[in-house]
């Protein structure tokens, strides 16, 4: 099957890919001539694990190409559109510019029959009005969301845990004639992993939209949970890690994102919790949706705390400090640093009067385009050199295994924040650290 991409950021290149994986025959499309041209090399423009491997892989098969024209996905039997829709500045709702002029740019080599399936991520009733834009052409729009996790992106897309189809329905909630071919495209588009037992839900376009913004909610909610919970622990002296412990091994609960620390951040929860607020508000549901905005209150609120931690442990003042601040990704795999937690705090200390030096495995080139007024290491001992406190900002494996005394060697105190609750207590402290996280005694 000959198959578009249009899109070919980070949700587009991975599927693009693993589509010719898959066997399909696949042209991306984006509008950025320095992408693509990466791309046509077998480069990721991103880091994603996996991803440079199977860029290799298909490209030896003839399968994946790559195009700045639109002309080139005439043909297609189906076209995804993986553009992004990040935050609008200065309000919460979605930024559908990309969406829009995706769709509009495709429309005029669409055929009757073609089948436009939506992967990015919009406020429900999006489809409903791309679907009206398309309906002279007779392709058929379905809403097909994407639900791949950053450093897992290939895994996710080649062997999801579900599979979800939105198609046009009557005015009684049955799926339609086209629809139905649409779903018949999808299946052939899919046959493998359904093949192998990846489970199937077939909806309507509304519910569709709505399913990732809600499974991004959850989790958002889940994480900001128990960092209230963290609020409290520092409040009591409660241990918020053996809290989450005891609570997790409740089955209804459960104890994956159960870890309080920093936070969320990245180029998907943030924005989509806030883009659901704004449309629930225009829709006239904005109370359904009110327990978001406290969410993303104690998600922000990790950060401030943070820095407050970092001026009790330096006894009331981070004023010309040194701070080492190990990761700058805003989560490990990742060289994304999109509402990184880890740089939000490093740019707070730096604007309070602290000399901070920031260190990443695979972001430090994006971290420097984003805050060039921070300082960068290449490793995490470069990073602590005369350090006054270290803060483990993203659990990065090498961080998480650092060697409490071969850290010391470097470094003016010993005192380490650890911002993911990730590192053993007991065995820093034993090395003569002062150890302080967020939610712990």
């Amino acid at each position: 099957m000959k198959v578009s991409v249009i899109g070919c950021g980070y949700l587009g290149a991975v599927h693009a890919a693993c589509m010719a994986r898959l066997g399909h025959e696949v042209v991306g499309i984006d509008v950025d001539e320095r992408k693509v041209a990466a791309l046509r090399e077998g480069r990721a423009p991103f880091y994603e694990p996996g991803l440079p491997e199977l860029l290799e892989e298909v490209a030896a098969t003839g399968r994946l190409t790559f195009s700045t024209e639109m002309a080139d996905a005439a043909g297609a039997a189906v076209h995804f559109i993986c553009v992004g829709t990040p935050q609008s500045h200065g309000e919460f709702r979605a930024d559908l510019s990309y969406v829009d002029a995706a769709t509009s740019a495709l429309t005029p080599f669409l055929q009757a029959g073609d089948v436009v399936a939506g992967k990015s991520t919009v406020p429900v009733g999006t489809a409903e009005r791309l679907a009206a834009s398309l309906e002279a052409t007779g392709a058929t729009l379905v809403w097909n969301p994407e639900f791949l996790r950053e450093g897992f992106a290939v895994q996710d897309t080649l062997h999801p845990d579900r599979l979800v189809y939105g198609l046009p329905t009557d005015d009684d909630g049955v799926t339609t004639p086209a629809g139905e071919k649409a779903r018949a495209v999808l299946d052939e588009v899919y046959a493998t992993p359904l093949a192998a037992g990846t489970p199937l839900v077939v909806t309507d376009r509304a519910t569709a939209q709505l399913v990732k913004v809600a499974a991004n909610s959850f989790l958002a909610t889940k994480i900001s949970f128990i960092n209230a919970m963290a609020e409290l622990c520092e409040a009591t002296g409660a241990d918020v890690t053996r809290l989450a412990d005891a609570i997790g091994y409740d089955p209804r609960i459960g104890r994956r994102f159960l870890n309080a620390g920093l936070g969320f951040g990245g180029g998907c929860l943030p924005k989509d919790i806030r883009a659901f607020m704004a449309r629930a508000g225009e829709l006239g549901v904005s109370d359904a949706l009110g327990f978001l905005r406290e969410i993303d209150s104690i998600n922000m609120r990790r950060r401030v705390r943070m820095v407050d931690l970092a001026r009790e442990v330096c006894h009331g003042s981070i004023v010309g400090r040194r701070v080492a601040v190990l990761g700058a990704a805003f989560k490990p795999d990742s060289d994304d640093v999109r509402d990184s937690p880890a740089l939000s705090v490093a740019a707070q200390m730096q604007l309070q009067g602290a000399h901070v030096t920031v260190t990443d495995p695979k972001a430090i080139e994006n971290a420097r385009a984003k805050w060039p007024d921070l300082r960068f290491a290449a490793t995490a001992l470069e990073a602590a050199e005369e350090a006054d406190v270290v803060l483990l900002a993203t659990e990065w494996p090498e961080y998480r295994d650092l060697d409490p005394d071969e850290l010391a060697a470097v470094v003016n105190r010993k005192a380490i924040l650890d911002g993911r609750n990730v590192l053993d207590p007991a065995r820093w402290r034993a090395a003569g650290w002062t150890y302080r996280a967020l939610g712990r005694p």
